[in-house]
């Protein structure tokens, strides 16, 4: 086993339905994803994109296949441990369209949530958040209520609590969408950063072209076929 892979995925299928309401959306899926690379996910909306992340994410089950998260085998034909929650815990960042900070929370107490279920102690906990606030320089924001805050800086503070687990991979759906040309750039290139210097496999659905010449990589679903290259 490859120490440097991050994602393996053999096999994978994924459908919907049965008999005249069948739908098949992943069909056969074969490709490996190592660390540090940033892999943009294209495809046409209802193509199944996210299907994909949630498998990768342990949150929705495929119906066949197997899927390595690191050098751990997470889903053979079923998944290999009931504890899927707590693979997402410590391996898998989320980032969405949408950042989801907790309104009536400030920015450190968004961040350190995450570190309370993984029974992170409080100032352990704080001193991580305040090093990556520091690393998006968004440090002197850290009393602030989301609402006192840019989109841009949102979304970097989402990206912030996406790295709170020292995860392995993170899966990042569409997370330019809500945001300007140059602030979407800004994020990506900070993804592409986060990729090298954290050594993370990070996923990034986008519908723009233009972001993906900061990718390292590129996946395509046409078809049900996923294509890596």
């Amino acid at each position: 086993m490859d120490k440097n892979q991050a994602i393996k995925v053999e096999n994978l299928n994924k459908s919907f339905g049965k008999d005249d309401a069948f739908v098949d959306v992943i069909h056969n899926a074969n490709f490996t994803i190592n660390r540090g690379e940033l892999v943009a996910l294209i495809a046409p909306s209802g193509a199944g994109k996210t299907t994909l992340l949630m498998m990768l994410g342990c949150v929705s089950e495929p119906n066949s296949g197997t899927i390595w998260l690191g050098e751990e085998k997470v889903y053979d034909n079923r998944w290999l441990t009931k504890e899927t929650r707590k693979i997402r815990r410590e391996k898998i960042g989320f980032i969405f369209q949408a950042h989801y900070l907790i309104p009536f929370l400030n920015i450190i107490d968004n961040l350190t949530l995450i570190s309370q279920e993984n029974k992170i102690e409080e100032k352990d906990s704080k001193a991580k958040a305040r090093e990556l606030l520091k690393y998006f320089d968004i440090d002197k924001k850290e009393t602030a209520m989301p609402s006192q805050l840019s989109g841009g800086q949102n979304q970097r503070v989402a990206i912030a609590r996406a790295l709170m687990n020292n995860p392995e991979i993170i899966l990042a759906d569409e997370p330019t969408a809500a945001l300007d040309m140059n602030r979407s750039i800004d994020v990506v290139k900070m993804l592409k950063k986060i990729a090298l210097e954290q050594d993370v496999a990070i996923i990034m659905v986008t519908h723009d072209d233009r972001m993906l010449e900061y990718c390292d990589k590129i996946m395509k679903i046409e078809d049900k076929n996923v294509e890596l290259s």
